[in-house]
């Protein structure tokens, strides 16, 4: 993921936030706020090589600044809406998961609304485990919204 992928990005996250399934937030953010809080080297997108269009990213996030959980991240993943079910998702994920692991991640966690059972799926199929349901944890567009917080530990690190 460039900067040059900015806009693109953020359209798809942008349409990922309008279904209402995919986060709390309701405002993709600016590509400097974004850039900022996701790691330079765990962030990639999927490109259309017949469009050169992003289709769909993923990025990780820091959970803490303590050195002790360096290997622990959050992660993001979005695919275009008529990109889905291509398996767009399964690809950068799996990659994802992989450069975390070479860069030292032991641990990738998220929260999922119960509701993006594709998501759940996805996840699942890759070895992400359900750790709880996180219960009325934050007001959604004035609903208390349950969140399904996953991880995955790595074998490996």
């Amino acid at each position: 993921m460039r900067a040059g992928d900015a806009d693109q990005v953020l359209d798809i996250y942008q349409a990922g936030l309008d279904t209402g399934q995919a986060s709390f937030e309701t405002t993709a953010p600016s590509w400097a706020d974004f850039d900022a809080a996701k790691l330079a080297h765990l962030r990639y997108v999927a490109v259309d090589a017949s469009t050169g269009h992003v289709v769909g990213w993923v990025a990780g996030s820091p959970v803490s600044a303590r050195p002790v959980y360096a290997g622990v991240i959050e992660h993001s993943i979005y695919v275009h809406p008529g990109c889905q079910a291509q398996g767009i998702g399964r690809d950068l994920l799996s990659a994802f998961v992989a450069a975390g692991e070479d860069a030292g991640v032991w641990t990738i966690q998220s929260a999922i609304f119960p509701e993006n059972t594709a998501s759940l799926v996805l996840h699942r199929s890759l070895g992400f485990r359900v750790v709880g349901t996180r219960e009325r944890i934050g007001r959604h567009h004035g609903v208390w919204r349950d969140v399904i917080f996953i991880e995955r530990r790595s074998p490996h690190v």
